[in-house]
């Protein structure tokens, strides 16, 4: 099948998009009304777009028309945290998609428990094993429905003791949860573990590949 992008609309696209671009890195997100109501909210992904200083951004599209409430918290107060999600927390994120009036907190109504941030305003959830304190560095739009990519500066990194060795991640530890098209998610399953081509430049990709089973 061959499919023509600018022929699709954008709810066409997105189903296209959401199945391709899979497992998806979620960012469950809290920010703070002006009003000082916390809000929650889960998106798709998220991924980091520099190391010095380090910085993750997000995508937040609009709900008919209008901004949704995480965007506009941090276009007015310029932070957020974002959180890892892992299985023990895949209940509690799902839930917290479901739309409320701004005044409502999706953490309070979930029962969650959160903490004060150490530079920021905004709180962060106690449970999940990742939280990333972050300042708003830009907020870059794209395309024709108002989505805006939102990148932040990582301020303080919040990780769990047991997930961190010598500053790196264990990540089949830390196995976080990852969103698939629909309301479906996936964790990492099965870890492979490959050589280093610059250490074995002599050899073929499925010479190494073979000594990796």
């Amino acid at each position: 099948m061959r499919i023509l992008g600018a022929d699709l609309e954008p709810l066409q696209a997105y189903k296209l998009l959401t199945g391709v671009v899979v497992p998806r890195p979620i960012a469950w997100v809290t920010s703070r009304s002006p009003e000082g109501v916390l809000n929650l909210a889960p998106f798709s992904t998220f991924t980091y777009v520099s190391t010095k200083p380090p910085m993750v951004g997000f995508n937040v599209g609009r709900r008919a028309g209008h901004r949704k409430d995480t965007a506009n918290n941090i276009l007015a107060n310029g932070e957020f945290v974002v959180h890892v999600v892992d299985e023990t927390l895949l209940a509690a994120m799902h839930e917290s998609s479901e739309e409320h009036p701004p005044e409502v907190s999706e953490a309070e109504l979930l029962g969650l428990e959160w903490t004060a941030s150490e530079r920021i305003s905004v709180p962060r959830l106690v449970s999940p094993r990742v939280a990333m304190e972050c300042r708003l560095h830009q907020a870059i739009p794209f395309g024709d429905t108002g989505a805006e990519f939102l990148v932040g500066e990582v301020l303080v990194f919040h990780v769990q003791d047991r997930f961190i060795a010598d500053g790196k991640i264990d990540s089949a530890a830390l196995n976080p949860v990852c969103r698939l098209a629909g309301p479906r998610y996936a964790t990492l399953g099965p870890v492979k573990t490959l050589r280093s081509v610059a250490q074995t430049p002599q050899k073929s990709i499925k010479a190494r590949e073979e000594e990796s089973r």
